[in-house]
């Protein structure tokens, strides 16, 4: 098996074929790591959520990581990591234009909201949701592949 590293240009191709990751939050020294949906455009990852532990930790710390891989299987795999930036994009005239621009991208994927609007448990009804836009502007972006050689 070869491992190599990929280029730039390779890391965003993957990221950009690509709709879920898992994210890495930091808040007091302890790591949180869970999986999102995401849309991706312009060096940045749009997400949507429900207020909760990964939203209180990246207001927190907005430094944040991304990882996602593909495999065929053991020996062919490609692997991205992305270090970056939390934004919240509150409904705010401030925001508009890049909230709307995030739940455009976002809606292109059939039941895009469903892994960020739901959570674990009985949830009460209420005239208005809590639900977020946030995005991740990408910093820095490597990655590596196997391949049999």
């Amino acid at each position: 098996m070869l491992i190599r590293e990929m280029s730039r240009q390779e890391c965003i191709d993957l990221v950009a074929e690509n709709h879920i990751a898992r994210l890495g939050c930091v808040r007091d020294g302890q790591p949180y790591v869970v999986p999102i949906q995401y849309a991706f455009a312009a060096n940045r990852l749009y997400g949507f959520s429900m207020p909760g532990q990964k939203i209180d930790w990246m207001r927190s710390n907005p430094r944040v990581c991304i990882q996602l891989d593909t495999a065929t299987d053991r020996k062919h795999w490609r692997s991205v990591v992305i270090y970056g930036r939390y934004q919240e994009l509150p409904d705010t005239k401030q925001w508009h234009r890049e909230r709307m621009n995030a739940w455009s991208l976002l809606e292109q994927r059939v039941n895009w909201w469903e892994p960020g609007g739901l959570k674990p448990g009985d949830q009460a009804i209420t005239g208005a949701s809590p639900h977020l836009f946030f995005e991740i502007e990408i910093d820095e972006v490597t990655g590596r592949a196997a391949t049999m050689g």
